[in-house]
């Protein structure tokens, strides 16, 4: 295999084992879950929406086909997380409850970035490698 399948796989695993583990462990509700979501000063039924989504995202990631909704996947990743780290921070939390979202974040963007052609949106834009190796646009004079 090559060393972009590998990170790609790799990469995405992790992401996916995560985000399932985790949806999973929402929608349980266990007491420290619950906490964790009222100390973010959020409902309890939170903890329920987003292990749901958390299920669906993780599953999206993984299976073959539908790139739009990967996409759409990868985008809810981005904002849960994000939002996760932002939410901790206003609530006073320390650096380590700041950093495991950024770094979990770390990993959604680069099995994004890594995904192979096949699991891509067809007239997505291209990338930057992409964009250089394009033959220049001549001009008629």
């Amino acid at each position: 295999m090559r060393t972009k399948t590998i990170a790609y796989w790799t990469t995405t695993g992790l992401v996916a084992l995560a985000f399932i583990a985790g949806g999973v462990i929402d929608m349980a509700g266990p007491p420290t879950v619950l906490e964790t979501i009222k100390h973010l000063g959020y409902p309890a039924y939170f903890a329920m929406l987003l292990g749901a989504w958390k299920l669906l995202g993780g599953a999206a990631i993984l299976s073959p086909r539908f790139p739009r909704l990967k996409e759409w996947a990868y985008a809810g990743m981005f904002f849960d997380l994000t939002g996760a780290a932002v939410s901790h921070a206003a609530s006073g939390d320390g650096g380590a409850k700041i950093a495991t979202p950024a770094v979990l974040l770390a990993l959604v963007l680069a099995s994004w970035a890594l995904r192979p052609a096949a699991r891509k949106l067809e007239g997505a834009a291209p990338s930057v490698q992409e964009t250089r190796r394009a033959e220049p646009v001549r001009v008629a004079a």
